[in-house]
């Protein structure tokens, strides 16, 4: 553990999976300055002080200096002109770029070492592997449909390894290559039996219905069953402890029979034709 003459005490937050383990590790009381996508994971933010300045794709340094912080976190997306003008800031900066959940759970560690709440990390940790495990258990004797995942509907941007780790962890068999670009026609001839959405930003707020229509999915596997869904961005996208709520979403949406209450799962209503 640091000692406390050199803790952080007055930090800013440049993306939602900063503040979601501040969050955890009991430390909000030190965040001076997040983003408004913070607010979407973590709403208690708005009875407190902290100030609302752009995160990491679209960071001034004017707003960071403004906060007078001692430290500066941010994690994936990045944009190089934000970075720039973190960097411009002369603060010390923190940047996670995390890709698997080892690099997550690393992350936290990391977070928690650095913020003096180490025990707390793990533990953070910990529930977050329990919960895994439970739900791998779970589905480990379930048939392992096919699930097109994506984070982004223009151009076409399949979720991240994370992601792919989780549809794994609940029972189902991810389609591509984790983050890469893919076509219309490669999903169609891959014909997955479910399909979810969850792009970054959007919230719960995905067109189901029009994204199966102008895309002529309509005759895919998971169009015709009725397994086409939504699910909240902040489950999926935000690398944290919130990963769990969007590994149980999942478990939902592939394996509803095992977890039929699923929460921030919205599942497309339009009727497909046969």
């Amino acid at each position: 553990m640091m000692p406390e003459d050199y803790l952080p005490r007055r930090v800013v937050s440049l993306q939602p999976s900063i503040t979601v383990t501040l969050r955890d590790l009991g430390l909000l009381h030190r965040l001076v300055a997040c983003t408004r996508y913070c607010l979407d994971v973590c709403p208690e933010i708005d009875r407190t002080q902290c100030a609302i300045v752009e995160d990491s794709w679209t960071a001034q340094a004017e707003q960071i200096l403004a906060a007078r912080p001692d430290l500066v976190m941010a994690s994936v997306p990045y944009q190089i002109e934000a970075l720039a003008e973190i960097m411009k800031a002369g603060i010390p900066f923190l940047g996670f770029a995390p890709k698997s959940l080892a690099d997550v759970f690393a992350d936290i560690a990391t977070i928690a070492r650095i913020m003096g709440a180490e025990q707390r990390g793990l533990e953070v940790i910990s529930r977050m592997r329990n919960e895994i495990d439970a739900v791998q258990k779970a589905t480990a004797h379930a048939e392992r449909p096919l699930v097109y995942c994506e984070e982004w509907g223009k151009p076409l941007i399949l979720s991240q390894p994370w992601v792919a780790e989780l549809v794994e962890a609940a029972g189902g068999k991810f389609f591509g290559e984790p983050g890469k670009q893919v076509t219309v026609e490669e999903v169609v001839a891959a014909n997955p039996q479910v399909i979810v959405a969850a792009w970054c930003g959007a919230g719960d707020r995905v067109p189901l219905e029009k994204i199966v229509a102008r895309r002529g999915w309509e005759q895919t596997s998971a169009a015709q069953s009725g397994r086409v869904y939504c699910i909240n961005d902040e489950f999926l996208n935000t690398p944290a402890s919130t990963l769990i709520q969007g590994l149980k979403a999942l478990a939902g949406a592939i394996h509803p029979e095992l977890f039929p209450h699923a929460k921030g799962l919205r599942k497309q209503q339009l009727a497909i034709s046969k």
